[in-house]
């Protein structure tokens, strides 16, 4: 008598699983606490609430986050239910997602293009008044692009270097390569992260002085948070590497780690030269 319960396709069907609804009612958790937060910042009982509903919210959506990716490490590594198939389609989600990040940083060059293209555009209701009709807006001291930008940039192509190093030595079956080339990686992130947090800190404007100063917070600041994301992102898979995980031909947890790492770099390449270099002003400090 056949087994009807035989798995004979490429295709993973999974099993059901608690973690989405305990993600989306995290999530739904956090939001609520945080417009609460915001919008009662003045205190009440009411008020004080906020900041607690957020972070349970946040603590429930990392949990879900970290559980639901060990369920998915173990259908991968000890079920064997990443078929050739599934890691296609894995990829292909993978490629969307990025895609998705393109297209989020799309909008905020094109705030910063909108305005530095168009510093004296009359369409724009007060906007000669408040920027006086030139790029950077007057009054604003931009930064050096060949002082910790500059280094910034190399330290990310260095760290490009150094992951496509140890995908190499992945594929070839070289262990020691690849954990190596991932500690250069993640070391490189954290000091990226570092020195961008000193260039904040003596910025010559503010987030709320102007649109200059918002775009380019709303830019660099989400750029670094991806950096931070990516930086953890590759020490989870160093972890992973560490315990014997991945072989030169089953490996998508690696490649998905480096392709979004290549992403982060792009975007700063795009925003040391348009804003760092393109948009200083005469005079930066």
């Amino acid at each position: 008598m056949s087994d009807t319960h035989a798995n004979n396709h490429d295709y993973h069907l999974v099993d059901p699983s608690i973690w989405p609804l305990i993600g989306s009612l995290s999530a739904f958790l956090m939001a609520i606490g945080g417009i609460v937060w915001m919008k009662t910042a003045d205190g009440g009982l009411f008020g004080m609430t906020g900041p607690y509903l957020f972070f349970i919210g946040l603590l429930g959506v990392l949990f879900t986050m970290f559980r639901w990716w060990v369920d998915v490490t173990n259908e991968a590594e000890h079920l064997g239910h990443h078929t050739p198939v599934v890691q296609m389609h894995l990829r292909y989600g993978m490629i969307l997602f990025i895609s998705s990040e393109v297209m989020f940083f799309v909008a905020w060059f094109w705030a910063y293009f909108n305005t530095s293209l168009f510093p004296a555009d009359s369409v724009q209701y007060m906007r000669e008044a408040f920027i006086g009709g030139v790029w950077p807006p007057k009054g604003v001291k931009t930064f050096d692009p060949w002082g910790l930008p500059l280094i910034n940039t190399l330290i990310l192509l260095t760290s490009g270097a150094t992951v496509t190093y140890a995908h190499h030595s992945l594929v070839k079956g070289d262990r020691k390569g690849l954990v190596w080339g991932l500690v250069f990686t993640v070391a490189l992130g954290l000091i990226f992260t570092v020195l961008q947090a000193i260039e904040y800190s003596h910025a010559g404007f503010t987030f709320a002085d102007n649109i200059y100063g918002a775009t380019f917070f709303m830019a660099t600041g989400f750029h670094g948070f991806h950096v931070i994301v990516g930086t953890i992102f590759l020490f989870v898979i160093l972890l992973r590497s560490l315990k014997g995980h991945f072989t030169p031909t089953h490996h998508f947890g690696f490649e998905a780690a480096a392709w979004y790492w290549h992403f982060v770099d792009v975007v700063w390449l795009f925003l040391f030269i348009v804003i760092y270099v393109l948009g200083a002003g005469s005079g930066p400090h």
